[in-house]
């Protein structure tokens, strides 16, 4: 897929990864992939994050595997280089974004109020990272910017829950959500791969009924 829309409206849910150990990236993203979650963002919060994308793409062939928290055009150069099928921004500054419109990578930026939005939208970017979602007004913000910002959709980020993910692809503007809970830091420090497996495999359950 070479489109961020497509890519986002293929899973309800995509899981925000941050990977410290390499290992575990392989049998991670397989755990998640088999459930359902086949659009992953692992997140350049690690030493290992660039190490873990290349380890996926080569042993996941089904899985598409992104960049997060990318914040500057050499972090962009960085996950190009390791393979990544596309990123995410918590933000969008402009050397950035320069960067992105430059390259080919399919990219989902960050925004967090109507301004960010619409400057976006200048540049041509119709699907964006709502974050932190939560934070910055959750449910109700986005409810609010579908009629003035028509067009526009997002993938909100930063808070979103089992609890109220549903909430959000209840929105006529919400492609997809973005949540780390599908991945705890327990059982993936326990390797409980077939834990990770049944969470998601629950989470799909439940956002697609």
């Amino acid at each position: 897929m070479t489109d961020i829309k497509m890519i986002c409206a293929s899973v309800p849910l995509i899981p925000v990864l941050t990977i410290e150990d390499v290992d575990h990236a392989v049998p991670l993203a397989q755990a998640l992939a088999t459930a359902g979650l086949s659009v992953l963002e692992i997140t350049l919060r690690t030493e290992t994050a660039l190490d873990a994308i290349e380890a996926v793409r080569a042993a996941c062939p089904d899985a598409i595997v992104g960049a997060g928290t990318l914040r500057t055009p050499e972090d962009l150069s960085r996950c190009v280089a390791a393979g990544a099928q596309f990123g995410v921004s918590p933000g969008a500054p402009e050397r950035l974004m320069d960067a992105v419109d430059a390259s080919a990578l399919p990219f989902l930026p960050g925004c967090a109020s109507p301004t960010e939005v619409m400057r976006l939208a200048d540049r041509g970017y119709r699907v964006l990272k709502f974050f932190p979602a939560e934070a910055a007004g959750g449910v109700r913000m986005l409810k609010s910017l579908a009629e003035p910002l028509s067009g526009i959709v997002f993938c909100p980020t930063g808070g979103v829950t089992i609890d109220n993910a549903r909430d959000y692809l209840a929105l006529p503007n919400v492609v997809t959500v973005g949540g780390s809970w599908v991945a705890p830091k327990a059982l993936t420090k326990s390797e409980d791969w077939k834990g990770i497996e049944n969470l998601a495999r629950q989470a799909v359950a439940h956002l697609t009924q």
